[in-house]
């Protein structure tokens, strides 16, 4: 994150981006998330979480924190506190809930002026943003991103260290049907961990152990599917509901031999 802040100038790339990354290492996967893509591991069908993505509503608590201990950040047009609606004036003075970075529930306050700016993060799921600017709040880079017509950072309610999850192969036989799979937003957005899951064991059931493109075949297949087929409404799923809009990279990576297989 500092090399792009040094080179952003040179190389003029004033943007961000976030990061998964899988590293085998003596035995061991390390996976690290820094944004709001996505990693399962997918052994004997036990689905387990190697990740979590990083959004408004998952660091909710620690972006208020910040913006409690430094007001400053949110300049004179932003609440750190969190309302389930916007506030109209009509109804200063009136009782609503409330949380602020203290809670996990919710509580009831008097309504008052400072109340009626804009909450620091507004919306819900993919469309939860923060200061109505960003949807995902770890990553790498956006060290000029600011608040539309304004002079407000949002730089500073960006994290760019990791979550790193530790998974042990030498804890556990594994077959060739047992793999990670990496993915990013696109593939998530319209497509649960379960059904990953049955996608990666439809495909690798059609392939003999040993076939080293099976691995790709499954990846091409998640793609495709959380694409979609272009209709007259626009790319629809088998379902008919609309396909992923985000861009779609997936890596299904093995985790056993065939010399595993049992």
């Amino acid at each position: 994150d500092d090399q792009i802040e040094r080179e952003r100038a040179s190389q003029r790339l004033p943007g961000g981006c976030c990061a998964l990354a899988a590293i085998y290492l003596m035995g061991k996967f390390y996976v690290a998330n820094a944004g709001d893509s996505r990693a399962i591991i997918i052994r004997n069908g036990e689905i387990i979480p190697m990740s979590r993505e990083f959004t408004p509503e998952t660091e909710r608590q620690r972006l208020q924190f910040l913006a409690f201990l430094r007001p400053e950040l949110l300049g004179k047009d932003f609440t750190h506190l969190e309302f389930p609606r916007r506030i109209e004036p009509k109804e200063l003075g009136k009782k609503m809930l409330y949380r602020d970075q203290s809670m996990n529930g919710w509580a009831y306050k008097k309504i008052e002026e400072n109340d009626l700016k804009f909450p620091l993060i507004y919306g819900e799921g993919k469309k939860a943003r923060v200061m109505a600017t960003i949807g995902v709040t770890r990553g790498l880079g956006d060290h000029d991103l600011k608040v539309f017509s304004s002079n407000i950072h949002i730089k500073p309610f960006l994290s760019c260290f990791p979550e790193v999850r530790v998974y042990d192969l030498t804890q556990y036989e594994h077959c060739p049907d047992d793999v990670l799979v990496l993915g990013t937003d696109g593939l998530w957005d319209v497509t649960n961990d379960e059904e990953v899951a049955a996608v990666v064991m439809e495909v690798l059931t059609s392939y003999e152990p040993n076939d080293p493109c099976r691995y790709t075949m499954v990846a091409q297949e998640l793609v495709v599917r959380s694409r979609g087929v272009l209709k007259e409404r626009g790319w629809r799923l088998a379902n008919d509901k609309l396909g992923s809009g985000d861009d779609i990279s997936v890596f299904v990576i093995p985790l056993g031999g065939p010399g595993n297989y049992t």
